[in-house]
């Protein structure tokens, strides 16, 4: 397993929903299982998790995503709590305590409010805690939401100086026109951002314009960003382990999986 300071992973709803529309627990504990054996191996992992409304959905039986903010508000509370606990049993099984961390995109413009967001994960990282961080659907509005949490997971990994970001989603990567995974992207062009085929989802809120673009971001500041399948078995210790899984967007280095720059 290839060693790194510190990971960032962001865990997407439709990964841990069952078809049920129920949280998956079977999934939910096989992520836990990987991130506990990462961090035996002497990483950091930062896990940036969403799925407060769509297990609140589920809880709830609700088969639609509310479209007003006060229903979204209140089943993502709902959700949320079962969430954690959880993420805290499984975490808890493995010798590994948690931490929950929620935020909007307001405390990452204030300065103070940052560093204490940073200060904070350091300090959980120290008593070799996860922090566990979503984005506070309770409280967020349009003007300080950040929609999804794609763009959350690239802000803590600039924020906590982490030095690889994978995003785990509900398909094996970005995909060509003949639906073919792009292995590797050294550039993202135009032509890279047209591949995302955008879709409303009932459950989560992003879609693989906003993993582009997170990527983006992560790679212009030297961070190596891979977007895969979090349903795939052992995805994020195969990722670790050098094998070619998922979309990797490079910074600098080669690679011997396929290449694309369009």
């Amino acid at each position: 397993m290839k060693k790194y300071k510190r990971i960032v992973i962001k865990v997407g709803t439709k990964v841990i929903t069952a078809k049920d529309r129920t949280l998956d627990k079977g999934r939910l504990r096989e992520l836990v299982g990987q991130i506990s054996c990462i961090k035996s191996n002497g990483m950091d992992v930062i896990l940036v998790t969403s799925g407060a409304i769509g297990t609140g959905m589920g809880l709830l039986g609700i088969k639609k995503r509310p479209a007003e903010l006060v229903e979204l508000q209140a089943t993502a509370a709902i959700g949320q709590s079962h969430l954690m606990h959880f993420y805290s049993e499984y975490f808890h099984s493995k010798g590994y305590r948690v931490g929950q961390i929620l935020l909007t995109r307001e405390d990452f413009a204030d300065p103070k409010r940052s560093g204490n967001i940073r200060s904070t994960i350091a300090t959980l990282l120290k008593h070799k805690a996860v922090p566990i961080i979503n984005e506070n659907d309770t409280v967020a509005t349009d003007e300080i939401k950040f929609g999804d949490n794609d763009q959350l997971a690239c802000l803590v990994t600039e924020l906590c100086g982490a030095d690889k970001l994978i995003l785990l989603t509900d398909v094996d990567g970005l995909l060509d026109e003949k639906r073919r995974v792009v292995s590797v992207i050294r550039k993202i062009t135009p032509g890279i951002l047209k591949l995302s085929r955008s879709g409303e989802c009932d459950l989560g809120s992003g879609g693989m314009m906003t993993k582009l673009l997170s990527a983006q971001k992560a790679v212009r500041s030297g961070v190596e960003c891979v977007i895969a399948n979090g349903k795939s078995k052992d995805v994020l210790i195969k990722i670790l382990a050098g094998e070619c899984v998922g979309s990797t967007f490079k910074v600098v280095a080669r690679s011997k999986c396929g290449d694309i720059n369009k």
